[in-house]
């Protein structure tokens, strides 16, 4: 692959991984106690502890998605940003195989729902496109219109 074409490449990861985080984000900030409970229905972790990581994940999918916008730290948002997509796709695998009918809360809501509201496969398929993105940037962070690039060069 040409370096012009791996750039466009990563351009669109970085834009597509990046924005969708932070739309993500951005939806669930005004709502922390829905993301919350959101995180509680999956019935993983003790239940304080999904509160915290409930409150905590918009405001983390909020820096991550700009880091990823602007392309600046590209590598280290791009390798967290892949293992919170492996977390959600091994949750929301988790919920499916446990028969659990929730609502993955990927853009606010979550909770409980019924059986027919469900929608795991789609879900996991989506966060597989995610993980690609955020692959392809751990390995080759560098990309057009990042302010890595602008301020450390191509190399940077």
């Amino acid at each position: 692959m040409s370096t012009r074409a791996a750039d466009v490449l990563g351009l669109v990861a970085r834009l597509v991984l990046g924005g969708v985080f932070l739309v993500a984000g951005a939806l669930k900030v005004p709502t922390p106690e829905a993301l919350a409970k959101a995180t509680q229905a999956y019935q993983v972790l003790p239940h304080d502890v999904a509160t915290y990581v409930g409150y905590a994940l918009p405001i983390v999918e909020v820096i991550l998605g700009l880091l990823l916008v602007l392309g600046l730290f590209t590598r280290v948002s791009a390798v967290i940003t892949s293992l919170l997509v492996v977390a959600f796709i091994v949750g929301i695998a988790q919920a499916w195989a446990r028969g659990l009918t929730i609502d993955c809360g990927c853009f606010g809501g979550g909770g409980t729902v019924s059986a027919a509201q469900t929608s795991y496969l789609p879900r996991i398929l989506e966060d597989l496109g995610l993980l690609a993105c955020g692959l392809w940037l751990s390995r080759r962070p560098t990309s057009f219109l990042s302010l890595e690039r602008a301020l450390f060069g191509p190399a940077g």
